[in-house]
């Protein structure tokens, strides 16, 4: 459950930011910046505290490399279900949710890998702590 929770996070963060729809902050923030100045200043930098801090997580548990590889993976699987016919990329809307989810899944996992790794292997992460 711990990770579902993350990435649904994760998704909603990258789904705020940016969406097809007519519901997300960049258009908001585009329409309504001149009479709601201090609200889009207000939003964007608690958006930006939700991207440091799944970046920040996602870069020490998993490494930009590591990040590489989750996209991959995704972009493979994508790739697969386009080749089997499932999935058809003539849809914009449907590209631009493809690419918030796949983004959503490094950002997802690269919060979650410690769990993960201490279920695999039962070795359990700690930060760097001066003493």
């Amino acid at each position: 459950m711990g990770f579902f929770l993350r990435w649904i996070f994760a998704f909603l963060l990258l789904a705020v930011t940016f969406n097809p729809t007519d519901f997300n902050y960049v258009r908001w923030s585009m329409n309504n910046y001149a009479t709601e100045l201090p609200v889009t200043v207000l939003m964007g930098l608690i958006l930006t505290i939700g991207y440091i801090i799944y970046l920040r997580a996602t870069l020490r548990s998993i490494g930009g490399f590591g990040m590489f590889l989750i996209l991959a993976v995704v972009a493979a699987l994508l790739w697969v279900l386009y080749d089997w016919g499932i999935l058809a990329l003539t849809n914009r809307s449907l590209n631009t949710w493809l690419g918030i989810f796949s983004l959503s899944c490094v950002l997802g996992i690269g919060l979650s890998w410690s769990l993960v790794r201490r279920m695999l292997t039962g070795q359990a992460d700690i930060d760097d702590v001066d003493e």
